[in-house]
């Protein structure tokens, strides 16, 4: 489950969420096309859930293309920000409630679940899988989102070492998948982004990565002053690369 350290971080960081991640048009609809060409949705018919919607940055244009979408998440912050679309329904739960069934779900049963960088979050991601997929239909899938092991950010050493210390392996994801029954792919894909110097130092001053919610403000300061002097010109360029867990409830 999310610390309380945690929440409050996406609580604070609401109001400047989509600035952080959206990067720009065609990074969303990079990161977009990976979600539909592997959730598959019908609009006559389907029925998604976004565990970790924070804003509904993506769960607005799944809705695009599904019946219905139930936007998950622990901070009323976030959901406060979803766009206002009969098709959106918010939900204040977290992937642990819900596959507890300690927040009742508004349907049955689900074409699609997303988890878009929640797993790392979460306690026991098996235990967490195991029971969302309950909720799949027959066919439905069941799709994590998430950095490797290893990032090239251009982060502060202190910052790297911590996120290596707490990320999940992707195949580690996939194992757990599999002991559900599921049929599951394991890919990869990346998306080249740059940013002015003055950009990300701000991105990272803001914390928009949930572990620079562990550094205290000095702490915080000397990372950007290690990240000023390892890229000392106006730019930094780094692949942003994702692993996509997919597992399919046959």
């Amino acid at each position: 489950m999310q610390s309380d350290a945690t929440q409050g971080h996406y609580e604070r960081l609401a109001d400047k969420y989509d600035e952080n991640w959206a990067y720009s048009p065609e990074f969303t609809l990079w990161m977009t096309s990976n979600l539909l060409s592997r959730l598959t949705p019908s609009l006559e018919k389907s029925r998604l859930l976004d565990v970790g919607c924070g804003t509904g940055l993506y769960a607005r244009d799944l809705a695009a293309h599904a019946n219905v979408v139930v936007c998950a998440d622990l901070s009323p912050a976030m959901l406060q920000r979803l766009p206002a679309d009969e098709r959106l329904i918010p939900l204040l739960a977290g992937a642990e409630d819900l596959a507890g069934g300690r927040v009742q779900l508004p349907h049955d049963d689900y074409d699609g679940i997303l988890m878009k960088e929640v797993i790392h979050h979460l306690n026991d991601p098996a235990q967490v899988l195991a029971g969302l997929s309950r909720v799949l239909r027959p066919g439905g899938r069941i799709l994590v989102v998430m950095l490797p092991s290893d990032i090239d950010y251009p982060l502060f050493g202190a910052a790297l070492d911590l996120f290596r210390e707490r990320q999940p392996a992707p195949p580690d994801i996939a194992a757990a998948m599999r002991r559900c029954g599921l049929q599951t792919e394991l890919t990869y894909d990346e998306f080249p982004l740059v940013f002015s110097v003055e950009r990300y130092t701000k991105m990272v001053r803001n914390r928009y990565m949930s572990l620079l919610a562990s550094f205290n403000d000095s702490e915080l300061e000397a990372g950007i002053s290690e990240i000023r002097r390892t890229n000392p010109g106006p730019e930094v360029r780094f692949p942003d690369r994702f692993a996509f867990v997919l597992g399919v409830k046959t």
